[in-house]
């Protein structure tokens, strides 16, 4: 029986372009293990969308002139066409400032606050007297009070990963004061309500209970300290006059807190793409307590507490029939050349800058075999360029291409008929089949870098194949072996593409066809239009490609009609490295 497979994803900030850092640690491993279960024969249902009301919107506003609704609107529209160009396949890509939202977010708050797991109370909270605002949280920056670093935001420290108060901060400062100004900060009672989140800690901790048998170690690490520090009550509201209004009367001027309606976008956007597909009922398949359902949260590592505590107790609250988080495979962060990301610093790969210059699959395999899965990892234009000309093409590339050209050339077009395998023959198809369970069993347990390992030994195992059987010497002599051999590559080559598939699905499409299989491998990524009461809003929707493919051993069929080859990548010249590292840290055109 199939699986219903929930592949929810972080919702990015709509304050500009999404950098690599980005896409490695949340969006491509996603698209890798929605591609997966969707060959496996699982059901997928792969949501998310922009989060349209975060402060990080609101403060790119101010730096530039616009209104937040034209910030996150531009963006959207920018993660959009990322999404399409690099082949993030989002059964729904919307964001958080649709009706459906809107609806959702304000009758969780109303359900969790007549259950009694809200409750009101006055804090503390910094207000600066030049601007004569109360100020959201990343709207302050002072020196965290735990592990001292300078440049801790007001909600949380990404050195230490405590979440903050923003009162706790040392020297706390006003993101708003320009160059060389000093605004004045000081503490005012402001009224909010608050998460009860000690009243959940008992059930977060039988929820926890197995986590460690398969949930990542540093996500396991990360949630202990936090059991171990306690659960304290969280606010949820904020004075802001951008985002999803309080609904209760007397409250205005105040909003619902991002990061508490941001990730019930996982719930309302499930609800809007079975609406939108027409089957308004739909999405309860994947909200449903089930062994057959599981629902897999790919984040970064600073929304691993959000996700593996907050969120479970949300659920909890307001509906304990509603399935919780199966697995929050969370990445580390991808670094580059050297140094974290910096947007103003423009320290930074911008992915539509990249698609406008080089093919989605090169990048897509780099940030594969170098994952930040369980440690910091390195992002080099060096190793972008040997890595596509090493492994891809001199590896990979070239044993699909020689093979099927020389077949092609050879053999009339067609798959060649076999004749009678010899060991060697044998234990080349046994290892490709064992690979392919080895691949899947990885990718089952989330694991990318195993995964593509083994795709990878696997291909150099297929050229050395090639080195002892030779082909194109054999022909000469004996037709029949020749043919055997080719027809032995060609079955593998047939198995390292759906093994390749989900982390390499433009190149692998391409061989699918040229393989001489009918129908898309691929599938299409397009941008619609959904139309609401007061407004429309566009979303992205993947369509599944039409074929037959599956997980599972290649069948090949001797006499398949290939068509013409190509090559599947494209030789980079090395001084590309030294070219884009030279445009880092300066100021975009």
């Amino acid at each position: 029986m199939a699986k219903k497979i929930g592949v929810f994803v972080a919702w990015p900030y709509a304050n500009g372009m999404l950098h690599l850092g980005h896409i490695a640690g949340a969006y491509l491993t996603a698209d890798i293990f929605a591609r997966y279960h969707r060959l496996v024969g699982n059901d997928v249902l792969m949501v998310s969308g922009s989060d349209s009301h975060g402060t990080p919107i609101t403060i790119t506003a101010d730096q530039e002139g616009k209104t937040p609704r034209q910030v996150f609107e531009e963006s959207h529209a920018l993660f959009l066409e990322a999404w399409q160009k690099l082949g993030i396949s989002f059964d729904l890509f919307t964001h958080t400032d649709t009706e459906n939202h809107w609806t959702i977010a304000q009758d969780f708050f109303t359900r969790l606050l007549h259950k009694g797991y809200i409750y009101k109370a006055t804090e503390k909270q910094l207000y600066c007297e030049n601007d004569a605002r109360f100020l959201p949280d990343r709207y302050i920056s002072g020196e965290c009070p735990h592990c001292h670093f300078p440049r801790a935001r007001g909600d949380q420290c990404d050195a230490c990963g405590r979440v903050l108060d923003a009162t706790e901060l040392i020297n706390p400062q006003c993101k708003l004061a320009k160059p060389g100004e000093t605004h004045r900060l000081v503490v005012r009672d402001s009224e909010h309500f608050y998460l009860d989140l000690p009243k959940f800690e008992k059930r977060l901790l039988d929820y926890l209970k197995d986590k460690d048998a398969y949930w990542k170690s540093n996500v396991v690490l990360f949630v202990r300290k936090w059991l171990e520090r306690g659960l304290q009550g969280r606010a949820i509201t904020r004075d802001l006059d951008w985002g999803i209004a309080v609904p209760l009367p007397g409250y205005s001027g105040k909003c619902i807190y991002v990061w508490f309606e941001a990730v019930i976008g996982y719930y309302s956007a499930s609800v809007e793409w079975a609406k939108h597909r027409g089957t308004p009922d739909k999405w309860k398949e994947w909200w449903t307590k089930s062994d057959d359902v599981r629902g897999y949260y790919f984040v970064g590592k600073d929304n691993i507490p959000f996700h593996t505590i907050i969120w479970p107790a949300m659920l909890l609250g307001y509906d304990e029939t509603l399935p919780l988080p199966y697995d929050v495979p969370a990445n580390e962060f991808l670094n580059l050349e050297g140094r974290k990301f910096s947007k103003s610093e423009n320290w930074a790969v911008w992915i539509n800058d990249y698609l406008k210059s080089y093919d989605p699959d090169p990048l897509r395999y780099l940030l594969s075999v170098n994952m930040p899965e369980f440690a910091d990892a390195e992002f080099t234009w060096r190793e972008f360029v040997r890595r596509n000309n090493d492994d891809l093409i001199s590896n990979w590339g070239n044993l699909a291409n020689r093979v099927l050209s020389f077949t092609y050339k050879n053999f009339d077009g067609r798959v060649p008929t076999p004749g009678e395998l010899t060991e060697t023959d044998r234990a080349l198809l046994a290892q490709s089949e064992a690979t392919l369970a080895a691949v899947s069993d990885a990718l089952e347990r989330v694991r990318f870098k195993e995964a593509i390992g083994h795709a990878i030994e696997l291909a150099r195992q297929a050229n050395v194949y090639l080195q002892v059987t030779e082909p194109w010497k054999t022909i000469k002599t004996d037709r029949a072996r020749a043919a055997t051999a080719l027809f032995v590559a060609l079955r593998v080559i047939d198995d390292l593409k759906v093994m390749f598939y989900p982390f390499l699905p433009f190149s692998s499409n391409e061989l699918h066809r040229q393989l001489g299989y009918e129908g898309d491998l691929l599938g299409e990524i397009h941008v619609e239009t959904v139309h609401e009461s007061t407004r429309a809003h566009t979303v992205a929707v993947y369509t599944p490609g039409k074929h037959a493919q599956k997980w599972a051993p290649s069948q090949l069929p001797p006499g398949q009609v290939l068509r013409e080859p190509k090559p599947l990548f494209k030789k980079l010249d090395e001084k590309i490295a030294e070219e884009e590292y030279a445009k880092l840290g300066k100021p975009r055109e």
